[in-house]
């Protein structure tokens, strides 16, 4: 008998939970370096071909929706409604980011392990760094195509790195306080204001 496809996609799904799970069990009881994804597969009971079909490394687990969070961000520049300026396009690309870290990373505590692991982890600062570029990179590009009129390629960069950059030094030092997950959450959307407010000072 054949799987339907919605079968398969939830199976997929669990088993890139477990994995998840299992990896934060032992990075939590370990610590990151001194885990194998050998150690995570058998904890999770699955082979390690399967690890590497959901995760390129064990790092990765630790961003395992950060590739869900970009997506939202490039959706929200994709689909802006007709006359909507680029400034409100932005709040609102970050505004699906944090929601949905709000619906994952936060509350699950994913986020401030990874906090936490990095600081003695160079593998995973690194990483952390890659993926803050990637997601800055992405989204200024797209909002220059989307706004080729009004924003070339320098300002684009400048005003998403504004954004992204005052969002993720808020989170990180949230994080580090030992706030809980609301209050990291406020302190994301403080920063967008931050920076939004000081944008409209500037004109």
């Amino acid at each position: 008998m054949t799987e339907s496809p919605g079968l398969r996609e939830r199976k997929k799904r669990r088993t890139r939970q477990a994995l998840i799970e299992a990896a934060v069990r032992l990075f939590e009881r370990k610590g990151f370096e001194h885990v194998t994804v050998a150690e995570i597969t058998e904890a999770a009971e699955v082979s390690t071909r399967t690890f590497f079909l959901h995760f390129q490394a064990k790092e990765d687990v630790l961003f395992a929706n950060a590739d869900v969070r970009i997506d939202l961000a490039l959706r929200a520049v994709a689909e802006r409604r007709a006359g909507e300026r680029f400034p409100d396009v932005l709040v609102r690309a970050m505004e699906e980011m944090i929601v949905n870290s709000w619906e994952g990373d936060l509350t699950s505590g994913l986020a401030a392990l990874r906090v936490r692991l990095a600081e003695s982890a160079p593998m995973l600062q690194a990483r952390l760094l890659q993926r803050y570029l990637t997601a800055q990179t992405e989204l200024a590009r797209a909002l220059h195509q989307a706004y080729p009129d009004e924003l070339d390629q320098v300002a684009a960069a400048a005003l998403v790195g504004a954004m992204v950059g005052a969002v993720s030094a808020a989170t990180l030092s949230s994080l580090q306080r030992g706030d809980s997950p609301e209050g990291v959450r406020n302190a994301m959307r403080q920063a967008v204001d931050l920076v939004v407010c000081c944008r409209h000072r500037a004109n």
